[in-house]
């Protein structure tokens, strides 16, 4: 009686070549031309906070507000954007300990907090960066939004926005608030900036060692 085969060893792994690496990510030609900008490309992206990075749900107790919710996807795509090139800047009508925290954790260095006016925030912070509406995107979910979305150069909203938002933006993401929206927006004018791909590339091959 033959004897069964050993079983042949596995493999070694080895890394993904770069033709592997190549992003899964794309987005229509048109909407990265929009993306793009005017003149060198975007320089600035605002963020508003309720609906937008979380889910627009506010957790009041008796303490007041204390908890929000945030995702670790959109928070990276923040940081990617800074290394990209584009400076991420948080515009929001409330305030809380959550929010600078969350703001703290990320590195970010430009916000507004508490703004009942967020065109006249958002105009002193993009004077102080030397930074004009053509050159800045922006995403937000309601009216008081409205003011910063007309003029930017690149208007985007999340899935969840009011009907108001979404009719004056150039793109409303697949990904609602607090679940991936601003992720998809980052990942957006990274691609379009020419950027994502050696983003990637450089996550990987610290990640895989290679």
């Amino acid at each position: 009686m033959t004897p069964p085969e050993a079983p042949s060893a596995p493999e070694p792994w080895r890394p993904l070549d770069a033709q592997q690496r190549a992003p899964a990510l794309a987005f229509p030609p048109a909407l990265l031309l929009k993306a793009q900008g005017a003149g060198l490309g975007m320089k600035a992206a605002i963020f508003d906070v309720d609906g937008v990075l979380t889910d627009g749900r506010i957790y009041i107790g008796e303490h007041g507000e204390t908890v929000k919710a945030f995702s670790t996807l959109d928070g990276h795509g923040l940081k990617l954007l800074r290394q990209g090139g584009i400076e991420p800047i948080v515009v929001t009508g409330r305030d809380s300990a959550a929010v600078r925290r969350r703001v703290a954790d990320l590195g970010l260095v430009h916000a507004a907090y508490g703004a009942a006016d967020k065109l006249a925030a958002a105009q002193a912070l993009l004077a102080a960066l030397g930074v004009g509406w053509p050159e800045v995107a922006a995403i937000g979910d309601d009216w008081p939004d409205l003011p910063l979305l007309r003029r930017a150069g690149f208007a985007c909203a999340p899935a969840n926005a009011h009907a108001e938002v979404k009719a004056v933006v150039h793109h409303v993401t697949a990904a609602s608030g607090g679940h991936g929206a601003a992720r998809e927006f980052c990942d957006l004018l990274l691609v379009a900036a020419g950027r994502y791909a050696g983003l990637l590339a450089a996550q990987a091959t610290t990640l895989d060692g290679a």
